[in-house]
């Protein structure tokens, strides 16, 4: 088990994009038991004290957010689906927030960019983002990035993320997230919380 310093009380654990649909049929979720990885490490953070939040992404009806040349977006627009704008609904059950976690819909991958995520961040003074969820190579990899160019330290909590693409994960785990992250399990994470 290794070790992680960790100042509880500006730490904050962000969820990100934890679906429904995604956590309960994506094999690379699945199969890793993300969710009931992120429920046990979850349940560690509040009992630690630490700001909790979710974040999901949302559009008003008619997706007047996205643009024509976001090659991410684009295609939900033109799915003919409807625009889900309550991020609450998205979110698993089993990840259901508490009546006082935040969570944030976001119009972008990067749950910091166009949020009032930052804002809460730093009215609670957080200096260290925990962060896990789907996908590692989406909300992950944007906020992580994101996070690290805003002086957050980063802690990404690799066996709660998962992606379409393992191989992709594993580059993303073994060799671009250690330039700006710490890279970490959740079995050590919930055994630092508990200390």
């Amino acid at each position: 088990m290794a070790a992680i310093e960790l100042d509880k009380g500006s730490t904050a654990l962000l969820i990100g994009d934890c679906y429904a649909d995604i956590m309960s049929s994506l094999p690379h979720a699945v199969d890793r038991q993300c969710l009931a990885r992120t429920v046990r490490l979850r349940e560690a953070a509040r009992k630690a004290g630490l700001l909790v939040c979710y974040s999901a992404t949302v559009f008003r009806p008619g997706y007047p957010e996205i643009g024509d040349y976001n090659k991410i977006l684009v295609p939900r627009k033109l799915s003919g689906n409807p625009a889900v704008a309550d991020p609450l609904t998205l979110i698993h059950p089993a990840l259901r927030p508490a009546g006082d976690e935040v969570v944030v819909g976001k119009r972008r991958v990067n749950a910091l960019f166009g949020t009032d995520l930052p804002i809460v961040l730093s009215a609670h003074r957080i200096r260290t983002l925990v962060l896990l969820g789907y996908a590692t190579s989406g909300v992950v990899l944007s906020t992580s990035r994101y996070a690290a160019d805003m002086d957050l330290r980063v802690l990404v909590v690799e066996d709660c993320c998962a992606d379409q693409d393992a191989a992709v994960h594993d580059f993303l785990c073994q060799k671009i997230f250690p330039r700006q992250a710490d890279v970490v399990q959740s079995t050590d994470l919930i055994a630092t919380l508990g200390e």
